[in-house]
């Protein structure tokens, strides 16, 4: 008969094993613009292209090594592994509550019991007796309302959510390395233009006192180029400062001390590369942000079906087998054998409202997290916008910088030339000699900025699709 009831209540449960209480998860609506303003090309997508190391495709060894590093030691990417590895442990404590438990145990009790004397005069004699035993149990939830699946669907769900926060941080951490490297170069590039202008300030300063020791220049000409010499000087001293706290934040993002690490300065900016397109859905389809966004919205969504199962009674079955007696001797024999099944039907039929706020909370944690994942798909289009705006915007003004910065020297070249015939004052080689100073430090600047806004562009993308 218990064999009967076990088969009827397993067929039970196959038929109802396709059933779960709760909405079933639908792709929430965004915004889905056909192509960005700022591209000037289209690209079909390629969501299934590896992303790979990225920082490469600058061609420069010094960044590999240090995002190398990075991707190894950072902390931050510590962090996010070990909620990854938490979440990926919650799945499967959720997958083993849909399997049958099996637990062993052994044990000895000793009994006391109180009996009347034979003599008749009323007196009691203490007693003890031992019991020892070996069972094993096993019981099994059954999910007719699939409320233990939609829990396994949940912690998939967030697990995921995680894989993908673990990404976003990897991303995070090797773009903010990028940019604190390119800013470190176009500073080591600085300062050399700043090394080369000191020499020549020098030279003109040397030759200027000359000059008015041979009574052919004035006073103020020699002050004009102290003056300049010092300001140039001032301007080496304030990137002498930068300079090291850059190294400081490459030192944290790779895991290091600051005191233990240097980087030699190499006054060469990194290569701009080509401008990979993309469009919207190629985007959204690639940030790890977004993605793990959207499987928030889906742990959510079953964290309803959860809540909604505390409404149902709790279906187990349970059963043992053993065996007891008064002594271990041949314990393991038909007559000391006990055994134990059947099923345990478990509801609360009054929680003061309790299950009706559970629910109501996994409600508006679903509607708020909706909202997030919008948000953040709306900040990604708008992050993509921005760097792409800027990108286009850059390479006009650094035409314009070149031609200014290739102006500016020619200009200082027939200044000097007029200044030595004595057709000019000092004060027209001074000012060509700031202006070619300026020009030559807002085509590094700009040059910087546009690398830095192509990184700013690859995060947004999620990686380039090209390594």
């Amino acid at each position: 008969m218990n064999r009967d009831r076990l088969i009827q209540l397993t067929l039970l449960s196959s038929l109802v094993a396709s059933c779960a209480i709760g909405p079933s998860y639908k792709p929430v609506e965004i915004p889905h613009p056909e192509a960005f303003t700022e591209m000037w090309q289209q690209a079909n997508p390629m969501d299934t292209e590896p992303k790979g190391p990225w920082w490469q495709l600058y061609g420069d060894t010094t960044l590999n090594e240090l995002e190398e590093k990075a991707i190894q030691s950072n902390q931050s990417i510590r962090v996010a592994e070990a909620q990854y590895q938490a979440a990926a442990a919650t799945v499967a404590a959720a997958h083993w509550a849909l399997i049958p438990s099996l637990t062993f145990s052994a044990g000895s009790s000793e009994n006391l019991a109180l009996s009347s004397s034979s003599g008749g005069g009323g007196s009691r004699n203490l007693s003890t007796s031992t019991t020892d035993r070996v069972t094993g149990s096993v019981g099994w939830e059954l999910d007719f309302w699939g409320q233990l699946r939609r829990g396994l669907q949940q912690a998939k769900r967030s697990a995921e959510g995680s894989a993908n926060d673990l990404l976003a941080a990897q991303l995070s951490v090797t773009a903010t390395l990028a940019q604190d490297y390119m800013q470190l170069r176009a500073v080591d590039a600085q300062l050399d233009l700043l090394r080369r202008t000191i020499t020549a300030y020098q030279r003109s300063l040397t030759i200027t006192q000359n000059r008015y020791a041979a009574g052919v220049a004035q006073r103020t000409d020699v002050t004009q180029a102290e003056s300049q010499l010092a300001t140039a000087q001032t301007q080496q001293a304030e990137l002498g400062i930068q300079r090291p706290l850059l190294e400081h934040a490459l030192a944290v993002l790779t895991g290091q001390a600051p005191e233990n690490f240097s980087l030699a300065p190499a006054p060469v900016l990194p290569t701009l590369p080509g401008i990979a397109a993309v469009i919207p859905a190629t985007l959204l389809e690639r940030r790890p942000d977004v993605a793990a966004a959207e499987r928030r919205v889906a742990a959510a969504n079953a964290s309803i079906g959860v809540a909604e199962g505390a409404y149902f009674p709790a279906v187990s079955l349970t059963g043992s087998s053993g065996y007891q007696s008064n002594s271990f001797h041949n314990l393991a024999t038909l007559p000391n054998k006990v055994w134990s099944f059947g099923p345990s039907i478990a509801y609360a039929l009054f929680d003061s409202g309790s299950r009706a706020l559970q629910l109501g909370t996994a409600k508006a944690s679903y509607r708020q997290s909706v909202a997030s994942y919008r948000q953040v798909v709306l900040g990604a289009l708008q992050d993509a916008e921005d760097q792409l705006a800027t990108l286009h915007g850059l390479s006009i003004e650094e035409e314009a910088a070149a031609r200014a910065a290739l102006a500016a020297k020619e200009t200082l070249t027939a200044t000097e030339n007029q200044y030595r015939a004595g057709t000019v004052s000092y004060l027209n080689v001074v000012i060509a000699e700031s202006t070619s100073l300026a020009t030559d430090s807002t085509l590094i600047n700009v040059q910087s900025r546009r690398l830095l806004a192509h990184v700013g562009l690859l995060r947004a993308m999620g990686g380039s699709p090209n390594p």
